[in-house]
């Protein structure tokens, strides 16, 4: 399918559309602009992340772009006095699109799948590491050039680079700013797909609908416990096996799942 865009004012803005129920896709629209992200934008992406988590029925966000391209990163000129001063982007109290524990923001709980093509920059780059899954289109091009704007990529891509790809790989793209592609990036372990452009859209959402089809607290829970595994260590995320499991196992959900193995048919899962 092809999602439904509104005409963006200038500062650009982001659009949402609800598919098949449980689907919540967050468009980046501001094409003419390639994307390019303002403070509007941000504060957008913000609450459509914060509708994912808020809303029951929701149960997995796709973020994609309109237009040729991904992002081609920050307006600078507009953002520029948000980086000298420290001044956040978005409202405290949201759930924050980086997804990387920043003080006062909510963690995101629901997982997002990334679709990204054409040229991809820095807080594409950076959105695209926060979420759970990235479909690539192969004709991507991707840099994190913030060194050549004397700032610092602080969305993410200094913690998530080092983590998918190894200190080596990671200071080769974040020191240089240079250019590189789809291959590269699935070779760095930044995506997990490369589709041909016209199939992008396609393979996210075959990607979202399956994930749709589980369990919706199964997946949060075992979405949450690897990021646990990641940040605070194998002992942490052990902790959670056998508590999240009881709770679990005591759901609605599981007694369908249940039902669903004897009867040897899809479970119709309720979230419940």
């Amino acid at each position: 399918m092809t999602p439904t865009a509104t005409t963006p004012p200038p500062e650009g803005c982001i659009d949402t559309q609800v598919v098949d129920g449980h689907i919540l896709l967050i468009g980046i629209n501001r094409p003419a602009k390639r994307n390019g992200w303002t403070p509007a934008m941000f504060r957008q992406l913000a609450e459509a992340y914060t509708r994912l988590d808020d809303e029951s029925a929701l149960r997995v966000g796709v973020l994609h772009a309109f237009g040729d391209h991904f992002t081609a990163g920050l307006d600078l000129p507009v953002v520029a006095q948000y980086l000298q001063s420290g001044e956040r982007l978005t409202p405290a109290g949201l759930v924050e699109p980086y997804d990387y524990g920043m003080p006062g923001y909510r963690r995101r709980q629901k997982p997002m799948i990334a679709a990204v093509k054409g040229i991809c920059y820095t807080v594409g780059i950076e959105l695209m590491l926060g979420a759970d899954i990235v479909v690539a289109a192969d004709d991507c091009r991707f840099s994190q050039m913030e060194v050549q704007r004397c700032i610092m990529a602080t969305g993410g891509a200094t913690l998530r680079m080092p983590e998918r790809a190894g200190v080596g790989n990671a200071l080769l793209h974040l020191l240089t700013a240079d250019v590189f592609d789809s291959a590269e990036a699935l070779r760095c372990n930044f995506v997990q797909k490369v589709v041909p452009a016209a199939e992008l859209m396609g393979t996210a959402l075959e990607l979202a609908r399956r994930i749709a089809a589980q369990a919706p607290a199964a997946v949060v829970a075992t979405r949450l416990n690897v990021l646990k595994a990641i940040e605070l260590g194998q002992a942490a995320a052990v902790a959670d096996f056998i508590p999240v499991q009881k709770v679990l196992a005591s759901s609605e959900d599981a007694a369908e799942g249940v039902r669903a193995f004897i009867e040897k048919r899809p479970a119709r899962f309720s979230g419940r």
